[in-house]
């Protein structure tokens, strides 16, 4: 994909499981189609695709013209903690992002909220408590 990216947003929580079973979760939530490892395309939504990359312990989502989201799983003293990045890999116009998304005010708030919830997800199917790291 791409190795220029900048950093728009990040969330992390604590899931109190063992590391391997939250990324199975993690895995399981993201990717429901049971693919785990390499790199694919995925259907979004009706008419979007976004290039699906698996490597280690991260999940990273690409797609659209600016849009890239990973998500990683490491081991913690309480259990695994999960990491979400939202980063802008526009390779043109990368001064437009910004415009293109109404300046991005309340961007970082929202994607907290999807990540939180998304972490609550990933709790029950792991068997651990979450909380905001």
């Amino acid at each position: 994909m791409t190795t220029r990216k900048k950093l728009l947003a990040q969330a992390a929580g604590i899931v109190e499981a063992p590391a391997a079973r939250v990324w199975d979760a993690l895995a399981a939530e993201l990717l429901p189609d049971g693919r785990r490892s390499g790199r694919f395309t995925v259907e979004d939504v009706p008419g979007h695709t976004s290039t699906v990359e698996v490597t280690g312990h991260t999940i990273a989502f690409q797609g659209g013209w600016w849009y890239r989201g990973e998500w990683s799983v490491e081991p913690h003293p309480q259990g695994a903690l999960v990491v979400h990045r939202v980063f802008n890999v526009a390779q043109r116009l990368r001064w437009g992002v910004p415009l293109a998304n109404r300046l991005f005010i309340g961007f970082a708030e929202s994607t907290r909220a999807g990540f939180l919830d998304g972490l609550a997800k990933i709790g029950r199917r792991a068997g651990g408590a979450v909380r905001p790291a």
